[in-house]
């Protein structure tokens, strides 16, 4: 039995809604529905009335609801007593970062901030999306870095989280250059026939904000997925193969640019999305604990010194 699971059902047994628990812990209905099963399996009942709207548990599944709180709340006080012994690592930042933005953005960022704030020690944990933002929430970091989209905004309460903006990142398509430099594969298709698509795999982040791209274009292209990854980098890989196409964040490409090795799969401002980079915390007020040093580096981030709410 896995902790995930008491907390997908502690979700459902707050939302009533597989949907909408799926969506708050940032998985796939499917997904979600199997873990819950997968739970069942475990208990040996059924914990979910499955007949009835809004979802309700069944007596079994009540009794187990009050005994996961009671579970994750006792989890949680040990880690966070287990946390305060860590004296020693006070003047370390622990930071939560999807693994494209800790490959691509974070050595960049870290680079430029360092002579305008000084050098910083930092413990990176590159996670999916789902699980860095779970690791804030549980209070297994002291920051989170993050994309944003509008249509695809993290489930985190501003009544609790506060957020930086931290600056844009541009996802758009790109390809291998033929010898005359130009795009083996582009949008739209020039002869007409489906493109080598290398795609992120499905309920992935990235994947989500792909669909948006392709659904808001002005002439659907016709993408073959040939490859599935849950990574950026696995799919940059591929594309430099002269795999098929792939839709990248532009910090992820900027060496390959510089040297040719990609080029862009289509004009300027066309199949392309702008993402938000932020930064998001615990409020003081309401944090297991604050750092010095991690306060230390919010404030200075502030622009004009005025703090964000962490937007739906």
């Amino acid at each position: 039995m896995e902790t995930k699971w008491l907390e997908d059902f502690v979700s459902l047994a707050e939302t009533r809604s597989f949907s909408r628990s799926a969506q708050l812990r940032h998985v796939t209905q499917p997904a979600f529905s199997r873990r819950i099963q997968a739970l069942e399996s475990w208990a040996g009942i059924d914990l979910v009335d499955r007949s009835s709207y809004p979802t309700r548990l069944t007596p079994a599944g009540e009794t187990l609801h009050a005994q996961a709180l009671d579970v994750l709340a006792g989890l949680q006080a040990a880690r966070n007593s287990l946390r305060s012994h860590q004296a020693g690592g006070q003047d370390m930042i622990d930071l939560a970062l999807p693994h494209t933005l800790a490959f691509t953005f974070f050595p960049h960022w870290l680079m430029d901030l360092r002579p305008r704030f000084g050098a910083v020690k930092t413990r990176l944990i590159a996670l999916n999306v789902h699980d860095a933002v779970l690791r804030l929430t549980e209070g297994g970091c002291d920051l989170l870095i993050a994309y944003h989209h509008a249509s695809q905004p993290l489930q985190l309460s501003p009544d609790r989280y506060e957020m930086l903006s931290l600056g844009s990142e541009t996802l758009a398509p790109y390809a291998k250059a033929d010898a005359d430099g130009h795009p083996i594969f582009s949008l739209p298709e020039p002869n007409g026939r489906p493109v080598p698509f290398l795609t992120y795999a499905s309920g992935a982040y990235m994947a989500r904000l792909v669909e948006a791209i392709v659904k808001q274009a002005p002439q659907p292209p016709m993408l073959e997925t040939v490859y599935e990854t849950d990574m950026a980098e696995g799919l940059k890989v591929m594309a430099l193969e002269g795999h098929g196409l792939a839709f990248l964040p532009a910090s992820s490409v900027r060496k390959e640019l510089e040297s040719r090795r990609l080029v862009p799969a289509a004009a300027s401002g066309r199949y392309e999305l702008t993402m938000e980079v932020r930064m998001y915390r615990e409020r003081p007020e309401l944090a297991r604990h604050v750092k010095p040093v991690a306060q230390a580096l919010w404030t200075f981030l502030q622009p004009a010194r005025v703090v964000e709410r962490a937007l739906p």
